[in-house]
């Protein structure tokens, strides 16, 4: 399955599946299904460098939850691979979740991909993505007042 990512990191993380990495919390890279327990990770995101989430169907998205959890509440910055039911349509959501790298072999995605990043010029609502919301620009604005 073709990879889209922007970290390139070596092909040596390989993720572990979660039951390997447990017993291994040493490696740099695993992989959860979206029934694992992405808290238990929070004493390791400083030195994972690659976390792959798997959207096992397009209509289940508790990847999405994870992906919050882990970029908000954990502070997670290294690469965030979605992998599995991946598509298009849903891109644009997946990068304000904090998803960075996919794996999709959908014909297009690429292109899909590139334009995505570039889609929406105002967002509404915080997210992992680091884009400033509509709302905090204009508290920010200091030009002068209309009126």
């Amino acid at each position: 399955m073709p990879l889209f990512s922007e970290a390139g990191l070596p092909a040596s993380f390989v993720p572990l599946s979660f039951a390997d990495w447990q017993s291994r919390p040493e490696w740099p890279a695993v992989s959860l299904a979206n029934t694992d327990p992405v808290e238990d990770l929070a004493p390791h995101v400083g030195r994972l460098r690659l976390i792959v989430l798997n959207f096992p169907k397009f209509s289940d998205g508790r990847a999405y939850s994870q992906a919050r959890l882990l970029r908000g509440r954990m502070g997670y910055r290294g690469e965030l691979r979605a992998t599995g039911g991946v598509l298009q349509d849903q891109i644009p959501f997946m990068l304000r979740c904090g998803f960075d790298s996919f794996e999709s072999d959908q014909k297009g995605f690429e292109e899909a991909l590139a334009k995505a990043r570039t889609l929406f010029s105002v967002v509404y609502q915080p997210a992992e993505d680091g884009r400033v919301p509509a709302s905090r620009l204009r508290l920010d604005h200091t030009g002068p007042a209309v009126g």
